[in-house]
Order: structure tokens, then C-alpha cells, then sequence
């Protein structure tokens, strides 16, 4: 569910099709989406079974361990595009604000939080050419972790209430 004013229009990112962007300015550390209800749930092994090229194959995303969500409508927080330095932290269905967003600027995750380490997608990173492969659950949650807490522990530093 996105909990900013955003538009959906044609993205940035070569070859990227439509991209996700804000209408407003946008503090660090916002949560700028939140999890929804997903239209279903499966597993990595229910996945495995279905056709690559199926709608539930496509629309799924990693949720935890090997738990993944699947939304065939295509909400609107599909249209999160991938960078390898990206502006927004995926951590468990939740998307932060990793610096401050200015109007108008297209937002972009790492898909490798989204994808198991077994999943090498059909495009390359338009900026870098580098293979998007996800990443190990346990890496996954390791990295994000880390990022989250250097960015609110940042944030508690400015208002001094730092260690």
C-alpha cells in the first residue's frame, strides 16, 4: 500500500517501461510503502512448479525465507524499478526513503532482496550490465537489517541521541 502522493508514468531507467515516482518531497527514513494484502501466497517450491513464463511466476516477490507473495493485478508498488544504488530499502514488504526524495524523482529498490539466490533474471542492471542474481535469504535479511538500523541510527546522531 503506498502511503505518499505518487505518479506512474514512463521511467528513466532504459528499457524499464513504467516507473513509480513522488509528487512531493519525501523524508529519509519514510516508510513510503507498506505491506498489503497479498492476493496469494506461495512457496518457493509451489512456484518451481509453475511455468516461467506464468503470470504468478512473474508477479511473485520474496517475502521471507521461502514465502513469496504473488499479485497478478500489478499494484502500483510493482512499478518499483531495480538499481544496484538504489534511493529505497525493501525490508520485509516495507520501502524506506533511503535519503531524501525530491518531487518528481523515480524511486528504485535492489530486486535482489526480492528474488531467491537461485533466480537470475531475463535483463541486466541498465546502468552497470551486471547480471541481477537474488540473494540467499540469510543475506538478504542481513543486508537490509544493516542498512535500516545505519539509517535510523544516522537519524538518532543528528538529534542527539546517539550512543
Amino acid at each position: 500500500m503506498l502511503r505518499f502522493d505518487h505518479a506512474i508514468k514512463p521511467s528513466r531507467i532504459p528499457g524499464a517501461g513504467l516507473g513509480l515516482f513522488t509528487v512531493d518531497p519525501q523524508p529519509r527514513g519514510r516508510v513510503l510503502i507498506m505491506p498489503n494484502e497479498a492476493q496469494s501466497i506461495r512457496s518457493a517450491a509451489e512456484l518451481a512448479m509453475l511455468s516461467r513464463d506464468s503470470i504468478e511466476h512473474a508477479s511473485s516477490v520474496r517475502w521471507f525465507e521461502q514465502v513469496h507473495t504473488v499479485d497478478p493485478a500489478w499494484s502500483e508498488e510493482s512499478h518499483l524499478n531495480h538499481s544496484f544504488e538504489p534511493n529505497c530499502l525493501w525490508h520485509l514488504g516495507f520501502v524506506f526513503a533511503l535519503r531524501d526524495l525530491a518531487a518528481g524523482e523515480e524511486l528504485t529498490i535492489d530486486y535482489r532482496h526480492l528474488l531467491d539466490e537461485a533466480t537470475l533474471l531475463d535483463f541486466r542492471d541498465s546502468i552497470t550490465g551486471r547480471e541481477i542474481r537474488g540473494f540467499a535469504w540469510r543475506e538478504s535479511i542481513a543486508r537490509s537489517s544493516r542498512l535500516l538500523v545505519e539509517l535510523f541510527e544516522a537519524d538518532a546522531m543528528v538529534l542527539g541521541r546517539g550512543r
